[in-house]
């Protein structure tokens, strides 16, 4: 397997967790400056933003090894068709 290209990673890693940290960090500005009802409120949604940007990285995440491990099914399920037993089982002894 190769490794994703640095810009691509730093990229993710700007998604994953920055975005959301910035999210949190506005939330807080907004409660700091604001002490009003209304900074509460701007803290709240930035808690509430910042939890649903970090969960649907996690669902995507988790729907992509997903994929991975069909693959590896997939590829189990051809090796039974052409040698007659699973890769991590020993081949059986001709019946007679």
């Amino acid at each position: 397997m190769s490794q994703p290209p640095p810009s691509r990673s730093l990229g993710l890693i700007a998604v994953r967790y920055v975005l959301p940290a910035a999210i949190f960090l506005a939330g807080v500005l907004a409660v700091i400056f604001s002490d009003t009802l209304s900074g509460l409120e701007g803290l709240a949604m930035g808690i509430g933003v910042a939890g649903s940007v970090l969960l649907l990285n996690v669902l995507y995440r988790v729907g992509v090894s997903g994929d991975a491990e069909r693959d590896r099914e997939a590829e189990a399920r051809d090796y039974l068709d052409e040698h007659g037993h699973w890769p991590d089982e020993q081949p059986r002894a001709p019946v007679r």
